[in-house]
Order: C-alpha cells, then structure tokens, then sequence
C-alpha cells in the first residue's frame, strides 16, 4: 500500500517498485542485483566500440530500459551482451557478443535517453522477450512495468502504451508470437512491481474477479491511501508487502498505521509476503476467498 502526503507518498512509492522488482521468487537479491549490473556494465563497454549498425536487443535491451525479469533467468545469463543487426546485414559473430538478426519491418531501434546507446524500442524489447521468458506472468509483467503510468511525480512516465505493444505483435510472424498474443490482453498500466502482476493474475487466474490496482482511496477530498489491489466496492484491500516493508523501520511503522486506519474505516486488509505469493499461493486464494466470502 502507498500512502502520502504528497512527496512522502511518491517517494515510498517508487522505493517500494525498485525494491519489489529485485526481491523476487529465488536467490538472494544481492546475487540478481550484481550479476544485472555485471551485465548492465558489459553492455555499456561494449557500447563504445559497437560498430553503427548494432544494437542491443533482448535481455541486454530489457536490462537497460530497466524492467523487472526472473531471478533464475538473471543468474543464468551469459555474460556477453545481446546484439542485433537489421537483415540481411552480416550477424556478428565473435566471442564478445550474442548476436542476432531481425527484420527491419519486425523491429523498432532508438537510443537509450539515459545511457547514449542503440537498442531496440521498448515495444520491441518485450516482442523480443517472447521468445526468452518460459511463464506468461513475466511477460505480463514486463508488459505491465513498460507501460505503467507515471502515477507519483517522481516516478517515470511510460516507456511505451498497449497500443505499440499491439502493433508490434501485429507486425508479422516472429518466435513467441503465441505467447505474445495471449500475454498481451492482461497486461494493465497500473501495476507497480513483478510481485503485484504476479499477485493479480494469481487472482483472477483463479476465477476470481479482476481487482482494481493501485486505487486511490479519497475521503473528504483527500487521498488516504493507494491500495495495491482493491476490491472498493467490497472494502478488501489485497496488499503486497516487499522486503523493504520489513527491513525500513520507518515504512514499518507508516505500514501499521495505516493499515489500522484502513480496518476502522471498515476495510479488510490481505497482506502477502513474497514467500506467500511464490511460495504458497493457494493460502493467498484461500485467504482472498475468505475475505470475499465475509462481504458477499
């Protein structure tokens, strides 16, 4: 749950997406976070000798535009970066990169805002991923993290919208088109982190109805709260709790009041740890069920 007053509150906000986007289902997140800088940091070496029709493409290019990926899928990378060209230029073919080809019509190529650097488009990057990540979710949830809103003032606005998405699973055969295709009507603007793309299609994978996500709670024109995922018209709010709820005494403490103002406002509050969500996901529908069950 995000609160504010209005800095504080954007603040929490985007510390908690950093955060949650790291604290995934396997290993330690200090291991995911060198070995993504590792990568990260090879690319950008990489970067001042690569010849002018190159680009970064797949995990490279997810990396840099910084979305959330697996945890296993980090720690197995290889170490050299992933390149494209445009076909029919020659495939570069030596030991420092991967390197790929790709369809002129099928890929859009941009430089990096931040880093200087060519790389496919966002829209691109996660077409491309269709043929790395092996669970929808995750596809999901890059396409959610891509598209997010700028919901707080200081977090990003969108790297893309649905309807680019669309275009680029529009634009022809590729590998991992059914994927693609099957990802791309769940994936929502309003999510803020892997664990809360996860959590929602957690719920409405289980036949349950699709709750609101992050959803400003307004009373007496003031906004109290934003909920993770919400069911307003019932008063169940479904919370994500990351690490860095547990580790920042101060969240902690803000946490705690908050979710006591919540249940006096007639609010029943369901929190999830990670272990929870990925570890034991049917006691998270039990729970949601329950909730639902004592409203309805």
């Amino acid at each position: 749950m995000r609160t504010r007053t209005v800095e504080r509150g954007d603040a929490r906000h985007a510390g908690a997406a950093k955060s949650d986007a790291r604290n995934t289902d396997v290993a330690k997140p200090g291991r995911v976070a060198r070995k993504e800088a590792e990568l990260s940091e090879r690319a950008l070496a990489y970067a001042l000798v690569m010849p002018a029709n190159q680009f970064f493409t797949h995990l490279t290019a997810a990396l840099l535009w910084g979305v959330p990926l697996p945890p296993r899928l980090i720690l197995a990378a290889p170490l050299e970066p992933d390149v494209g060209v445009l076909s029919p230029a020659r495939v570069p073919r030596n030991h420092a990169v991967r390197g790929h080809a790709v369809h002129a019509d099928r890929a859009g190529v941009v430089t990096h805002p931040r880093y200087g650097v060519r790389l496919a488009s966002p829209a691109t990057t996660w077409a491309m991923l269709g043929t790395v990540l092996t669970d929808l979710r995750d596809l999901v949830a890059v396409g959610d993290a891509l598209v997010r809103e700028q919901m707080f003032t200081t977090t990003p606005p969108p790297l893309t919208t649905i309807a680019k998405l669309a275009g680029v699973v529009g634009s022809g055969r590729r590998v991992g088109i059914a994927s693609l295709r099957e990802a791309l009507p769940l994936i929502r603007t309003r999510s803020a982190s892997r664990p809360e793309t996860w959590l929602r299609l957690l719920v409405v994978g289980a036949g349950l109805p699709e709750p609101e996500a992050n959803w400003e709670l307004w009373v007496d024109g003031t906004m109290v709260a934003v909920i993770d995922l919400p069911y307003p018209e019932l008063k169940i709010a479904i919370e994500y709790e990351g690490e860095h709820h547990l580790t920042d005494g101060e969240q902690w403490d803000f946490d705690i009041a908050r979710y006591e103002d919540l249940a006096a406002r007639g609010w029943i509050v369901v929190r999830v740890t990670k272990e929870q969500l990925f570890g034991r996901p049917e006691n998270v529908l039990k729970r949601v069920r329950r909730a639902r069950a004592d409203r309805l």
